[in-house]
């Protein structure tokens, strides 16, 4: 299968801090991908790289023939400012603005198109709660029928079964099944290994730089987890920025 995305010795950071080191690698279009690593990988700052968030201090990050429209990006809850006064109805509308626009009016087919993102992760009847009063469980719920409502080729999520429960996880996992099988590109940043294992047919290991990419049987070795460990550990933080290019380069 085609690649869809390409990282040419990508390095990604903050303050010309690099927080991803040299990261190579090519996922193909229609990939179900687990992205995993100790806390402080690097793992949020990739995903945010790889929406345009962040540019690369270095090297390139390749779309192919993608755009920015064509992807759907979710963030890990601590980025939502749940004391924004929006209700789950209109924030879940969000995900429309790609085919309405920001000042688009709200038709049937906008609101048959939110009801049912609704119905699909079991948020009827909380349409007008504001977002601020959602448990944990319902507020990724509502990211994932914003998501819906984007209908991307690429979905990109950020640790999106964190502290939920089970039910919940379990629903949402559905969810990113469904997606697998329309053909749709699904890159997820995970803790759990053993869903990891069970579902994700392909993982990237990253501890600051790639540690292991592959089938996930492969990647997830106890030797390679160590060795993830282990350089998380040996990170320094104080270190002085790294010698890059002056001119961060992204290719769309």
């Amino acid at each position: 299968m085609a690649a869809q995305l390409k990282f040419r010795d990508v390095t990604l950071g903050y303050d010309r801090h690099p927080a991803v080191h040299h990261l190579d690698g090519e996922v193909a279009s229609g990939a179900l991908l687990a992205l995993v690593g100790p806390n402080g990988a690097g793992k949020s700052t990739l995903f945010r790289g790889l929406v345009g968030i962040l540019k690369p201090l270095a090297g390139s990050i390749s779309l192919g023939d993608l755009n920015v429209r064509d992807i759907a990006y979710l963030p890990q809850t601590a980025d939502i400012d749940r004391s924004f006064p929006i209700s789950v109805y209109d924030f879940v509308g969000t995900g429309l603005w790609r085919s309405t626009g920001f000042f688009g009016g709200m038709g049937k087919s906008a609101r048959d198109k939110i009801a049912q993102a609704l119905t699909a992760v079991g948020l009827n009847g909380f349409e007008n709660r504001p977002i601020g009063t959602l448990s944990g469980g319902q507020m990724q719920r509502m990211l994932f029928a914003r998501v819906l409502l984007q209908d991307a080729r690429l979905i990109v999520l950020d640790e999106p079964f964190n502290a939920i429960d089970a039910k919940t996880a379990a629903d949402l996992l559905d969810l990113v099944r469904r997606w697998h099988a329309e053909g749709r590109t699904v890159l997820a940043a995970l803790h759990d290994m053993d869903l990891v294992r069970a579902h994700f047919p392909e993982t990237l290991l990253l501890a600051r730089g790639p540690v292991a990419w592959g089938p996930t049987a492969e990647v997830l070795t106890a030797a390679n987890l160590s060795e993830a460990r282990r350089m998380c550990e040996a990170f320094d933080d104080s270190a002085a920025a790294c010698a890059v290019d002056d001119m961060p380069s992204r290719a769309a």
